[in-house]
């Protein structure tokens, strides 16, 4: 059975990479990931609720951290911003458990109020200090500065202290030991006010730390917000507020001006226009009239719309884009897995290095214990792998974000690097590259006729077919009123059949010729019109190219993709007509399924990955063998299922903006690495010197780590706005 936890209070990234990998080690536990952006912990057991098994594993390894299930969990962060009137509007207080929820905040406001205030309290007993340390001399300037800078530290970092101890006896290696051993030899050596100042900047880099940790996670929660849990059901006549998971399809809801739509379903009556803006990317809103569609997790415009509901809340289409998006935390890149496996090894070796630093240069008769000790302590600070182990898994769920805001859903971090790595990129034809929706291309003329009277007659003599061919001729034709045909006849396969100044009319195939068609015709798929067998002209029939087509092919090209293959089942010459016209590298045409799927392994084959764009249910299999498989739309279940991503609007445009966000997430996690590995690396020799203090380990330590954490976010805003 899967199981989705959020582990509450857990706010220390090496803490969280432990937790995972117990858990992950724990027989009876499978398919275990831990994303500390949102806090969520998904994993496989057979046990029906193993909540008490995690919570004794996370209480072995973290105190204070409290698993809940993450559906309590978010539908009590739904009903806080109710409260607020951040929603709907609806308050629900009372019938949610909103009260408890309430006070809870309440406290832990309390104490971030309290933790502040004693911060505030530790940078004034360290800066009186320092000028204790200044100004006065002898036994004055000891007991006053050891005496501040005691208070300065107990004040600052006192839950740190508290916490390394504790840590300590358990024989836990984690920073809070770091820390606490450093502040407490560097009393011991007399560095009274170095001690504080650790402390104290400390405290200073976790608060900012946590302040920019907090706002990247109210980022993300703030998907959840395009899912509204109530609906209002229109019963005999009366308006009724439910829960929207109650809602059975084929009810009629009733959605108010500037409300989101709840479920997906039918407009019945009202007109008005829906932003679909946080489901497609897509910024121009769409027509709601009756008998339209209305997609949950839209926002209604000015107008008041009846609905019946065709989806239920679970099968509803922001449901499956935040399931799609949630999903992704499990799908974790290969770098975020290194990173995982390199925090387990790194502590121990900051720690041997420290270990030797405070040891072997005295016993070598290099110096004093007491100033190898203080280097040693400046290492250990130093070392701390928080950096690289918050911003890189928050680095890949900020460009999932990111995608998913522009219209383009990634599954997660594999996916994201393949996107980015990706030099090679296969299309379907039909419904991904043009609209599937057929239209007139190039009209040829017999002698006699002109191209007009050509498409006019083959229009009227088609004037009772339905067939998609047909349609597309009937759209095209500007005349067909003019010509008087009668006794008209349908045979399949064959064409169709009317009477023409006593003359047999045909629009069909070939095979309704009794002579060969004169002069050069176009590739493609043709439609010929003969009168009593003799040919009168050709029509060929196109799949109209999709608009935004173009310029993604030349956007990819300009992106530096270096094949772009079509693969489809459709005609050679339909096939080459919509190659040229787009730029394509190659065009492999009249494929099976199997042959799809061969080409494709040919190409990853040839390519440092493949990405393989497609809309429907055959293209499944492509699109499950792909580096990374992308499905248009939100239609094709199967399709959906198969692939890695999900272009949410339904076109092309947003496919280079997800190769962009890839490529600017990967980016980032290598400057991410290599800055903090640099920095860490620079003052653990400087500290081996003798030439960097220990205020500079920390900034090596808590100021890296906010700087990674900013850079990880920020720029994947600017390209979320853009």
């Amino acid at each position: 059975m899967k199981h989705i936890y959020t582990l509450e209070n857990l706010n220390c990234a090496n803490c969280a990479a432990k937790i995972e990998a117990k858990i992950a080690a724990t027989p009876g536990f499978d398919k275990v990931s831990f994303n500390f952006a949102t806090k969520t912990l998904r994993l496989e057991s057979e046990a029906e609720d193993p909540r008490a098994e995690v919570q004794q594993i996370c209480d072995s390894i973290e105190d204070g951290v409290r698993v809940t299930k993450h559906s309590e969990h978010r539908h009590e962060h739904h009903d806080h911003h109710e409260h607020n009137g951040d929603c709907c509007g609806h308050d629900h207080d009372h019938e949610h458990g909103h009260g408890h929820d309430h006070s809870h905040g309440h406290s832990h406001g309390e104490h971030g109020t309290a933790k502040k205030l004693l911060l505030a309290a530790g940078i004034a007993l360290l800066a009186a200090a320092l000028v204790c340390h200044l100004t006065l001399e002898g036994d004055a300037e000891f007991f006053s500065t050891m005496i501040l800078s005691a208070g300065a530290a107990l004040a600052a970092g006192y839950e740190v202290l508290l916490g390394g101890f504790k840590n300590l006896i358990r024989l836990r290696i984690d920073e809070t030991v770091l820390m606490t051993v450093a502040v407490i030899a560097a009393f011991c050596i007399g560095e009274f006010t170095e001690a504080a100042m650790v402390a104290v900047l400390f405290a200073v880099g976790e608060m900012i730390e946590d302040l920019a940790v907090g706002r990247s996670r109210r980022d993300i929660e703030k998907l959840s917000a395009i899912r509204p849990d109530t609906a209002v059901v229109l019963e005999n006549g009366a308006e009724k507020t439910v829960d929207a998971q109650s809602v059975k399809i084929g009810s009629t809801i009733i959605v108010k001006p500037h409300e989101r739509v709840p479920l997906d379903g039918e407009v019945l009556e009202g007109e008005s226009s829906l932003d679909v803006s946080a489901l497609t990317g897509e910024s121009l809103p769409q027509t709601a009239l009756p008998g339209g569609k209305a997609l949950s997790g839209s926002v209604n415009g000015d107008g008041l719309l009846k609905i019946k509901t065709e989806k239920e809340f679970g099968d509803s289409t922001a449901t499956r884009i935040l399931r799609l998006v949630e999903d992704a935390a499990a799908q974790k890149g290969k770098r975020e897995k290194l990173i995982t496996r390199f925090a387990a090894v790194y502590t121990p070796i900051v720690i041997a290095i420290a270990v030797l630093a405070a040891v072997v240069p005295p016993l070598a008769g290099l110096g004093d214990f007491s100033v190898w000790l203080y280097r040693a302590l400046t290492v250990l600070v130093a070392g701390c792998p928080c950096a690289i182990v918050i911003s890189v898994p928050l680095a890949y769920y900020s460009g999932i974000g990111a995608g998913s805001r522009m219209g383009v859903l990634i599954k997660g971090g594999k996916y994201l690097e393949a996107l980015a790595r990706a030099d090679t990129f296969a299309f379907d034809k039909t419904g991904t590259l043009t609209t599937g929706r057929l239209s007139v291309g190039r009209v040829t003329a017999c002698e006699g006729y002109t191209a007009d009277e050509v498409l006019d007659l083959a229009a009227a003599c088609e004037k009772y077919s339905s067939h998609p061919i047909a349609l597309a001729i009937k759209d095209s034709a500007k005349n067909a009123d003019a010509y008087d045909l009668s006794d008209y006849r349908e045979t399949a396969a064959n064409g169709v059949f009317a009477s023409y100044k006593n003359k047999t009319l045909a629009c069909g195939g070939e095979r309704i010729l009794k002579s060969p068609f004169p002069g050069k015709l176009p590739g493609g798929k043709l439609v010929y019109l003969a009168l009593d067998g003799s040919p009168v002209g050709a029509i060929e029939i196109t799949d109209t190219v999709r608009s935004e087509a173009r310029s993604v092919i030349s956007s990819l090209k300009r992106l530096g993709v270096r094949r772009l293959v079509m693969l489809t089942g459709d005609s050679r010459g339909n096939a080459d007509a919509v190659g040229a016209e787009l730029g394509m590298s190659e065009c492999k045409a009249e494929l099976l399924p199997e042959e799809k799927l061969s080409e494709t392994e040919r190409l990853k084959a040839q390519s440092k990955a493949v990405c393989f764009v497609g809309d429907g249910i055959n293209d499944a299999p492509v699109l499950g063998v792909s580096d990374c498989g992308i499905a248009m739309g939100l239609g094709s279940e199967a399709a959906i299922e198969a692939s890695d991503a999900v272009l949410s609007s339904g076109n092309l445009t947003a496919l280079p903006k997800a190769v962009k966000i890839s490529r600017k997430t990967l980016s980032i996690i290598r400057f991410n690495l290599i800055f903090s590995l640099c920095v860490k690396a620079a003052v653990i020799v400087l500290a081996c010197f003798g030439l960097a203090a220990m205020w500079m380990s920390v900034a090596a330590d808590t100021g890296v780590c906010v700087l990674c954490v900013l850079i990880a976010t920020l720029p994947l805003a600017k390209i979320k706005q853009k």
